[in-house]
């Protein structure tokens, strides 16, 4: 399997189904920089985002997708996916997955939807197994104004297992799916987004090292330097997991990079899956 990441919280799985080339996109923001709101209203930290444009990788990157994953759309959360990936998603044809909740949403503006079927781990129409994991998008006050969503551990024939987390703090729940289900890799935010006021939305530098620790697959860490309410950057990151001793199995991707990983064979998937290539 492929991960490509393209931007914030944006990435590209590609993978064999069936024979045939997949390319899943996941939370498509595709707006040029700065031509969406700013999420933070006070200081000076405040700017118009996208604050980074999409790599040059992108469209090449984007030719290739053939479906896309959606983990929460509502309430104003443009950052996973906006007009502009709507109008992708739209004018291609894209069949999207997504969970029940979000479903007459998507397809009011026009996309193909496909939704899931409730929470519990189900057959996934790409191939083997699909399960839901629920997001806390922030606690307390915050937390009543958040579109909360889901992330997706997903279970394919002859692939690495991939658990793409979405939004959300370390739960209960995350921490379940990285401890109980060991998924091969974990795609996990890291941008400790916060508002002008009230807690953290999102996983910081540090939630992310806890987590790390639960796991003994490969760590995908995103949502970084692309949103003006998050401050996380990619040095911290790998600057905790230097000093944890896990950044042999930490992959923290500058936008538009891309990693291939492979199923580890049964007798070694105590270990985190073999990186056979890195590249654009």
């Amino acid at each position: 399997m492929h991960i490509t990441q393209l931007r914030n919280a944006t990435v590209v799985l590609e993978f064999q189904a069936a024979g045939q080339p997949v390319g899943l996109l996941v939370d498509p923001m595709l707006a040029p920089r700065g031509s969406l709101p700013a999420l933070r209203y006070l200081g000076v930290q405040r700017q118009r985002n996208p604050i980074v444009e999409l790599p040059a990788q992108a469209d090449a990157v984007l030719g290739r997708v053939t479906h896309a994953l959606i983990t929460h759309c509502q309430r104003g959360h443009f950052d996973h996916l906006d007009s502009a990936g709507k109008r992708f998603l739209r004018e291609r044809g894209i069949p999207v997955f997504c969970m029940p909740h979000d479903a007459d949403y998507l397809a009011q503006r026009g996309l193909q939807v496909q939704p899931l079927v409730g929470t519990a781990r189900q057959p996934f129409a790409l191939g083997g197994q699909v399960t839901p994991v629920a997001c806390v998008h922030g606690e307390g006050w915050v937390g009543r104004f958040m579109e909360h969503g889901h992330g997706y551990l997903l279970e394919l024939p002859g692939e690495p297992s991939v658990y793409l987390a979405g939004d959300t703090v370390l739960t209960p729940m995350v921490r379940d799916c990285l401890e109980r289900l060991q998924p091969d890799v974990a795609v996990l935010p890291a941008g400790g987004a916060r508002f002008d006021v009230g807690a953290e939305i999102l996983m910081d530098a540090a939630e992310v090292a806890q987590a790390a620790l639960l796991t003994r697959g490969a760590v995908v860490v995103n949502h970084l330097e692309a949103l003006d309410h998050c401050p996380t950057t990619r040095a911290s990151v790998r600057a905790l997991a230097r000093q944890g001793g896990w950044a042999h199995r930490l992959w923290v991707p500058e936008d538009g990079e891309r990693r291939e990983y492979l199923r580890p064979a049964p007798a070694s998937r105590m270990n985190a899956p073999d990186l056979v290539a890195v590249g654009a």
